[in-house]
């Protein structure tokens, strides 16, 4: 009884199984090619997706443009949108999941196969037999008096043509180009930090918008994104000091600008700037972009009155379809008559239609005129800025990212080149293979051995 248990085996502890499982069977998996152009298609389709499908929008945004009847591609609808978080598809869960899922892929890669072909390609040794060079993908025999004299003359030519040479004896090395080795994993890590960025971003950022009239301020009271560790400022806020645009001739608008100060509790002002399109207002890691603009109230004077404003609404041209501007004015206390304001922009005109929807004239800002026996006067149109204020801090690691990325891909298209030589009884072997660019690293070797000195002319050489 006690033989046959000894001849029993023993089980593997469960932390044997388990290591046993993850190196053998779980990290090929996850390092595995096929996996990763997947995870990369996966990605860039959602990415396309987030792209095309307007992001951040309210419920009826989607019910209006993505109906059930018809459904676009017959599936796509608001629901299924909302449900399946297409509409913030950067800061989802399955997305953030297959950015992870990735970067863990490219690490199990980069762990399993770049790095120890990277220590492989580093470790140097000599071959001690011809018949070993004769096994290389190029190799020569140079019979005719070569010798310790040639391995020499070899190794000076091959420093020349910047290779690293180790000699002993009648034995010669030569690498160059191991930076090639270094090129793939610089990418992997270039990707990383890609994908890094952009989790962080999403993890740590937020994002909100808003339409500010010229004058008011905007405080971080809504915000539309934020992920689970995003900081968003309470210690200072934006005021609008002035919002104005710039037409061209044709009356089209060139650029539109705000004059912006970001201004602490107290009202003290930390930093003014005025911004335009492509040039927005960075402070305390959050950015401020020019987005969209907006009309939102006219100020003016009734005989004389104080200054009084009503708000602008945003309406549609029957005629013409353009977008325009209007709001009613009273002229009798009682409310019970009065008159439209319309305007296309921002440049101060205005037409004046009645109660029965009749043009009565145009006038301008500052100009007084009589209507219903009342002197009104247009003095301002306040502008309203859009401003799209963003706090992205992966947003370093990405530039970073796509840096060493560009220096990653040169360098991997460096060959790594290697030259194996032996002098044996006056006959000296060389051999050498490249894994890129094998016919003009052919050419060079073959160059260099055609040049080595021998005491007799027209050596042998013999190529595979």
């Amino acid at each position: 009884m006690t033989k046959a248990s000894e001849n029993i085996p023993p089980w593997p502890s469960p932390l044997k199984s388990l290591r046993r499982f993850w190196r053998h069977e779980f990290l090929p998996l996850l390092a595995n090619l096929q996996l990763a152009i997947a995870l990369l298609l996966l990605i860039a389709v959602f990415s396309i997706a987030g792209t095309v499908i307007e992001q951040g929008q309210s419920l009826d945004y989607y019910r209006q443009n993505y109906p059930e009847h018809p459904a676009l591609f017959g599936f796509l609808t608001a629901q299924v949108i909302v449900a399946t978080g297409l509409d913030r598809v950067y800061s989802s869960w399955w997305y953030l999941a297959l950015l992870i899922l990735l970067a863990a892929s490219l690490l199990a890669c980069t762990g399993t196969r770049q790095m120890p072909m990277l220590r492989v390609a580093r470790r140097w040794f000599y071959y001690q037999k011809p018949e070993s060079i004769a096994k290389l993908p190029l190799h020569w025999a140079m019979t005719q008096g070569s010798g310790q004299a040639s391995l020499e003359s070899l190794a000076a030519t091959l420093r020349r043509r910047r290779f690293q040479v180790f000699c002993q004896g009648t034995q010669l090395y030569a690498r160059r180009g191991l930076v090639g080795r270094v090129g793939p994993i610089l990418v992997h890590a270039s990707l990383l930090l890609i994908l890094a960025g952009g989790v962080w971003g999403a993890a740590a950022g937020f994002m909100t918008q808003g339409l500010i009239p010229a004058g008011d301020t905007f405080r971080f009271q809504q915000v539309l994104e934020r992920g689970p560790w995003a900081r968003v400022p309470q210690d200072w806020q934006v005021r609008v000091n002035r919002f104005w645009i710039d037409y061209s001739p044709s009356g089209s608008v060139e650029q539109f600008y705000s004059d912006l100060s970001v201004v602490d509790r107290q009202g003290a002002e930390l930093k003014r700037e005025t911004i335009h399109v492509n040039q927005p207002l960075r402070f305390g890691g959050v950015t401020l972009y020019q987005a969209n603009w907006d009309l939102a109230a006219v100020k003016f004077t009734l005989n004389q009155s104080p200054v009084l404003q009503l708000p602008l609404t945003k309406l549609r041209s029957p005629q013409s379809g353009s977008q325009v501007w209007g709001t009613w004015i009273p002229t009798k206390t009682d409310l019970s008559a009065g008159v439209s304001l319309i305007t296309p922009d921002m440049q101060g005109t205005f037409l004046i239609f009645d109660e029965g929807g009749q043009l009565l004239q145009t006038t301008r800002l500052g100009e007084p005129i009589m209507i219903n026996g009342i002197t009104l006067t247009l003095g301002e149109v306040v502008g309203a800025t859009g401003l799209q204020i963003k706090s992205d801090p992966g947003v370093p690691l990405v530039y970073l990212g796509f840096g060493l990325l560009m220096v990653g891909v040169v360098m991997s298209y460096v060959s790594h080149s290697q030259v194996w030589a032996l002098s044996v009884d006056g006959v000296l072997y060389v051999g050498g293979k490249t894994n890129r660019a094998l016919v003009n690293f052919a050419e060079e070797l073959g160059a260099i051995v055609q040049a080595i000195p021998v005491p007799a002319p027209g050596p042998q050489t013999v190529h595979q």
